[in-house]
């Protein structure tokens, strides 16, 4: 069965009385249980793409299915909802919050649904047990190093048990060993726990940890 099915969507933003097109007639079936490399030029709609998924965005036309949801006719209250259980982001800059510990990141996603706060910190614990950081649950962020920041922005992607990882640059901003620790993370959420993944990438080192890479140009898709 396809996790997301992406069927002839355009997407055009509007800049004053300019109509800027950035995905045009874009069709992509992405497997349960598969692990997509996007690369492309900047400008070339790999981030759109991913935040179409996401229901961070909607398309101007076509529609959006993940998980047998057409995500693309839902409104924003239901999107929310729906991306808090289905969607976990992953960023370059890691978005976490410096007041926080890394416990409390990583239960942030939490607080959205109805739980104990002794069931959200055994998640969060377990989360961070996973991507080998259950020694660090009281550092702050300053005290982290880059990997193990983006570590710990990984555990918050996973705590509710998303069925669709989304990664947009998840390297861009480590040294090639701290890069190489967040890939292997990676496969083994692929392989180990079956997240299907979609990772935005420039790296071609990146992209070869991936099952398949696809290759945005003008937002239109080629092998």
């Amino acid at each position: 069965m396809a996790s997301v099915e992406i069927h002839n969507v355009r997407k055009t933003y509007q800049r004053d009385s300019q109509a800027i097109p950035v995905l045009d007639g874009l069709t992509l079936d992405i497997p349960d249980g598969d692990f997509v490399a996007l690369m492309g030029p900047s400008g070339s709609g790999k981030t759109t793409l991913l935040n179409l998924i996401g229901g961070i965005d909607k398309p101007t036309s076509g529609s959006v299915v993940v998980g047998g949801n057409n995500i693309s006719t839902m409104n924003s209250k239901r999107l929310a909802g729906w991306r808090s259980r289905n969607i976990g982001y992953i960023f370059q800059l890691y978005n976490l919050i410096p007041v926080l510990s890394a416990e409390e990141n990583v239960e942030l996603p939490l607080l959205l649904v109805p739980m104990s706060g002794k069931k959200r910190r055994e998640r969060a614990r377990f989360a961070l047990d996973l991507v080998g950081l259950g020694d660090r649950l009281k550092h702050y962020p300053r005290q982290l190093s880059g990997g193990q920041e983006q570590r710990v922005a990984i555990a918050r992607a996973v705590v509710s048990d998303p069925a669709v990882l989304l990664a947009d640059e998840p390297t861009g901003d480590l040294d090639r060993k701290a890069a190489d620790e967040i890939l292997d993370l990676l496969v083994r959420l692929n392989q180990e726990f079956k997240k299907t993944i979609v990772m935005v990438t420039h790296d071609p080192h990146a992209a070869e940890r991936a099952r398949r890479v696809l290759h945005l140009e003008k937002g239109v898709l080629s092998a």
